[in-house]
């Protein structure tokens, strides 16, 4: 167990350039993980009673406590290891065990959806991002229709956290078609949008204009992985040498 959580710790370190701290002094085991900028915690690391997340048995487990899309949270939470988070928000954090239940990769992924969802679009070192990494489901919506409709290749895309006019938006189409499709820049942000259905919930939405097509370019979970992307499950910063990779096409 202690081998695992201090393997992920080591790797969250050496991802985002933070130094993790304890300010519990009553919990020498917790460990948070914040953003050097705003001191915004993304990762709480804690060792507590299994009867605490309704396992079975005694005994003491280790978990992280991340920072979730409240969208993606309850399917999430359908997964093994994976629960309501301890002591904080249910719709917006979820603790996940550290003992191999998940695998490490999807502790990373989530990790990384966390920092992001914290960042308030700051990139890993400090500075704005401004090239980012966004999912689309084509069972939900045809991109290809919808730029057939606008005409001029523009589209209206749900507002992303810390996305603004000017910045540059890679859209990976997710399973079956599992490739970066879409190289966009974003010309409006935070236009007034409300809309709710069982897949899309947002209030606000931005206008995204196609620069270019990678037609035929897969970018599946495998490839991701050497450009250290885990999962696309929100969005998050684009890496340069994954757009370096897209250029070549």
């Amino acid at each position: 167990m202690a081998d695992f959580r201090d393997e992920i710790v080591k790797w969250a370190e050496e991802s985002y350039g933070v130094t993790p701290d304890n300010p519990f002094a009553s919990s020498p085991d917790s460990l948070v993980l914040r953003h050097g900028g705003t001191g915004k915690w993304f990762a709480l690391f804690m060792v507590i009673p299994a009867r605490k997340l309704g396992l079975p048995g005694g005994g003491d487990v280790s978990i992280v406590n991340l920072k979730c899309d409240p969208i993606l949270s309850g399917s999430l939470r359908d997964g093994a290891g994976i629960f309501p988070a301890y002591h904080m928000s249910h719709s917006e954090w979820i603790s996940v065990l550290l003992d191999g239940t998940v695998e490490m990769g999807d502790v990373k992924s989530l990790i990384d959806l966390s920092w992001s969802l914290t960042s308030g679009g700051k990139g890993r070192r400090g500075a704005r991002i401004t090239s980012w990494l966004i999912p689309a489901n084509p069972a939900y919506y045809d991109i290809e229709e919808g730029l057939a409709e606008s005409g001029d290749d523009t589209i209206y895309w749900k507002q992303g956290r810390g996305i603004r006019a000017g910045d540059t938006v890679y859209i990976y189409v997710v399973a079956p078609v599992r490739a970066v499709r879409y190289k966009c820049v974003v010309l409006e942000d935070s236009i007034p949008r409300e809309y709710r259905d069982e897949n899309v919930s947002m209030s606000c939405q931005m206008r995204l204009r196609v620069l270019a097509r990678y037609d035929g370019v897969t970018a599946d979970s495998a490839v991701l992985a050497k450009f250290g992307v885990h999962a696309v499950r929100g969005p998050r910063s684009m890496p340069p040498a994954l757009a370096e990779e897209l250029e070549k096409f």
